[in-house]
């Protein structure tokens, strides 16, 4: 059995299939363009994650799946750590991962999504770095919600009672878990309006020239 990973670094992301991603997109992109924006969101996070995780020692990178199997994601992703979210709401499925995490012998956890571009691994680092003096982490999103969360101990209060979704997801968490720490406010991606930044955010990070690193799965 491998050592465990005192850093678990987790990615929430569904298959790319048309119809099914950035619904709120497809009216601006239709259901094609929506999935392949979806994919291009995905990939670039999965990239800087990667390379988070290939410059921190002991760390160590998980996908958590939703849409498909673990085969298909590695299908999608490459060879890499992917596991299936299960079933529940989207409180459940996270509380449920960080747990696995926590058991597998993680000391911080961190869990993103694929929806903020802006993300990268300096805020990533940040994000560790705060658990060493707080409990929770929180990555504010510009829509309510939030981009990043993470712990150094499980917390099922901050899975409870959340209207998933919508702008008070943020307020509502912050209230089960007082005295977390806030890292920088990002926008994220959920209706056509967010598209201009966020395709100024991708081509950036293509234009900087950044890239996956060597040993990274693509």
């Amino acid at each position: 059995m491998s050592e465990p990973h005192q850093k678990q670094l987790i990615i929430f992301t569904r298959l790319p299939c048309p119809g099914r991603n950035k619904t709120r997109l497809i009216p601006a992109l239709g259901e094609e363009g929506a999935a392949e924006f979806h994919d291009r969101l995905a990939r670039h996070t999965f990239d800087r994650a990667s390379a988070f995780c290939h410059s921190v020692s002991d760390s160590k990178l998980i996908v958590r799946l939703d849409g498909g199997s673990p085969a298909d994601g590695r299908n999608w992703l490459g060879e890499c750590d992917i596991r299936e979210q299960g079933g529940g709401d989207l409180g459940e499925r996270v509380d449920r991962a960080v747990n696995d995490a926590f058991l597998e012998g993680a000391c911080q956890v961190v869990v993103i999504g694929t929806d903020c571009p802006e993300l990268d691994e300096r805020i990533l680092g940040d994000a560790f770095e705060a658990l060493l003096t707080h409990a929770q982490v929180f990555g504010p999103a510009c829509d309510g919600g939030y981009y990043l969360l993470g712990l150094s101990a499980p917390c099922p209060a901050v899975f409870q009672n959340i209207d998933w979704g919508g702008p008070e997801v943020l307020r509502q968490s912050l209230a089960a878990a007082p005295g977390a720490g806030l890292l920088e406010t990002l926008p994220d991606v959920d209706v056509p309006n967010d598209l201009p930044a966020a395709m100024i955010a991708l081509e950036l990070a293509r234009s900087i020239g950044f890239q996956s690193p060597p040993d990274s799965p693509k």
